[in-house]
């Protein structure tokens, strides 16, 4: 069992606005990282658990399927990340994302969120 790291407790009650603002980005930042983390923990394991009965985890489960993905064809790779939440991402293809489309109002450059 893993254990879990103990932090001081925070008064949010007495913080300002700024700083609970500043404190929600570096959350959804930590549960970004950890999610991708796990996530690519995962899928080793599967990967190493197929390979070890002598399957590949794309023989067991197949490629990419779903709304909008051409027979034989993969929905693509993510070319773009949303800073604040690394699990946003986006292709390339078709409609920007929201939080993509904010940034860009603002000034930033399709470049500046690439991966």
């Amino acid at each position: 069992m893993r254990k879990v790291k103990t932090m001081s407790s925070v008064n949010v009650d007495k913080l300002s606005l700024k700083e609970l603002l500043d404190l929600e980005a570096k959350v959804q930042k930590a549960i970004a990282l950890v999610r991708d983390r796990e996530r690519n923990e995962l899928k080793k394991k599967m990967a190493d658990l197929a390979e070890t009965h002598g399957f590949s985890v794309s023989e067991l489960f197949g490629g990419a399927r779903g709304r909008g993905a051409a027979k034989g064809k993969s929905l693509g790779v993510a070319k773009y990340a949303n800073p604040e939440n690394k699990s946003d991402t986006w292709t390339g293809r078709g409609r920007k994302p929201n939080w993509l489309v904010e940034r860009l109002r603002k000034g930033a450059k399709l470049s500046d969120f690439a991966i």
